[in-house]
């Protein structure tokens, strides 16, 4: 059993990492946003971020954490891009545990309900067609009776291009392969079950990597994991977007990029576990819904 005080030790690091690692994503797009020479958008301002602080209060409106929301907004390269970080705590609703323990057994929670919880999450819907939505998160989240990382990234197009599929993916595996040959194969699979859309009898995009529970009794490997996840982040995403971002769209390709956004929408709203758990926690409503795409259609 961790002593309190180092437990706060590896709190403090986690957090302060999710922190770093938002701050170099939002140089790199902003950096991408200003070197956009290609495309009708390119004659819009480049996209700067605007930071706005989110709060997460109880039922007896006393203070529980929150973080800080990034946004972009109809820019050069991102129509919409949110980056949120985050760290929360305080007590778990009945609804909140009952949601976690469909897949994990954690009956200390009964006895007592503390939480604490810090992530970085992070959505981006592109003006051009031809460049995928992308999707990432880590977090770390603690309990009284145990801890454990979770989050991964899956890529978004809604036009499939196989060599971006291959790219993310191998990016993906080799940042996993640093630390565990099983981690790609395990991890890939649980986004392709996880990314599933029943109604629809289709996955919301091409995958990439998902896990959640991440616990090896090893915290000091198991952070270093989560810090290379977050590493693959960009060459992983940013290669294909420095590839393609020349391509010109039509009508046509915006229509089918609006219909795929709606298929995205219905997954957030109705399956996404992460979505759930902030609307249920009481998290700040526009940085739980920061996901959704500015603009979206339905046939």
């Amino acid at each position: 059993m961790y002593q309190e005080s180092q437990m706060e030790s590896e709190k403090i690091r986690a957090s302060g990492w999710f922190k770093d690692l938002r701050d170099i994503i939002l140089s790199n797009f902003e950096n991408l946003e200003h070197n956009q020479k290609f495309g009708e958008s390119h004659k819009n301002k480049p996209g700067k971020f605007t930071k706005q602080k989110t709060s997460r209060v109880d039922s007896s409106n006393i203070d529980c954490g929150g973080g800080e929301m990034a946004t972009m907004r109809n820019g050069r390269l991102f129509e919409k891009v949110g980056v949120n970080i985050s760290t929360v705590y305080g007590e778990l609703s009945s609804e909140a545990i009952k949601m976690m323990t469909e897949t994990k057994d954690l009956p200390h929670l009964k006895k007592d309900p503390s939480f604490w919880a810090s992530g970085i999450s992070l959505v981006a819907h592109m003006q051009n067609p031809h460049l995928p939505a992308v999707h990432m998160n880590t977090r770390m989240f603690w309990t009284k009776g145990a801890w454990w990382f979770g989050g991964g990234a899956d890529l978004n197009p809604c036009i499939v291009d196989p060599l971006d599929t291959e790219y993310f993916h191998s990016i993906q595996k080799k940042y996993c392969d640093r630390h565990d040959l099983r981690f790609y194969p395990k991890y890939k699979k649980w986004a392709d079950k996880y990314f599933y859309i029943p109604h629809r009898k289709r996955t919301r995009g091409v995958g990439g990597i998902f896990f959640d529970e991440h616990n090896t009794g090893n915290w000091e490997n198991d952070f270093a994991f989560v810090q290379d996840i977050g590493r693959a982040f960009l060459p992983a995403f940013t290669g294909i977007i420095k590839r393609k971002r020349h391509l010109d769209w039509n009508e046509d390709d915006k229509s089918r990029q609006l219909s795929h956004r709606g298929l995205y929408v219905e997954y957030n709203l109705i399956y996404d576990r992460g979505t759930k758990f902030g609307l249920s926690t009481g998290h700040d409503i526009n940085a739980v819904l920061m996901s959704l795409p500015p603009t979206a259609s339905w046939s």
